[in-house]
């Protein structure tokens, strides 16, 4: 894996920078990513791959690249970040309980939007910062515990 700076817009007192990322593995397959560092937040902005990457790999590519990139711009993004908050700042999600505390969480999420009239999965999804399914697995945990009520009556 290998990062390099691409390069940089200054605009007054602020900077916009975008690092080429390459991820080559042995079976010849490889990932091109273009990411961009602007106002303290990170995000990738083009992904390239061959063979073509399907939806849960292209999840997983940000863990891949989180730490070798972070490495390579980290000066220019941990300026003002306080060591002690320095691993939440770097957490792609907000962190979320897990147990029964988190189903009770994902409970209240879900009848919590159910009660405003907007969608309780994308409520959570929102809550969570989890895809779709994994947000699906969460409430199904939560009406598991008892603490949704069920999908179907049951005869």
């Amino acid at each position: 894996m290998s990062v390099w700076p691409a390069w940089e817009v200054r605009e007054g007192e602020t900077a916009t920078s975008w690092f080429h990322v390459r991820l080559a593995f042995a079976d010849g397959a490889a990932v091109d990513l273009l990411a961009v560092l602007a106002e303290g937040g990170l995000s990738v902005e083009d992904v390239r791959a061959e063979p073509p990457l399907s939806l849960d790999d292209l999840a997983t590519v940000a863990d891949w690249i989180e730490e070798p990139l972070f490495e390579a711009c980290g000066s220019r993004l941990g300026a003002d970040v306080d060591p002690e908050e320095e691993g939440q700042a770097r957490r792609a999600r907000p962190a979320w309980p897990r147990g029964a505390e988190g189903r009770q969480l994902i409970a209240d999420e879900y009848r919590a939007a159910q009660e405003e009239g907007v969608d309780p999965v994308l409520a959570v999804m929102d809550a969570t910062g989890h895809s779709r399914r994994k947000s699906l697995r969460l409430i199904a945990g939560a009406r598991d515990a008892g603490l949704l009520t069920p999908r179907h009556i049951r005869r």
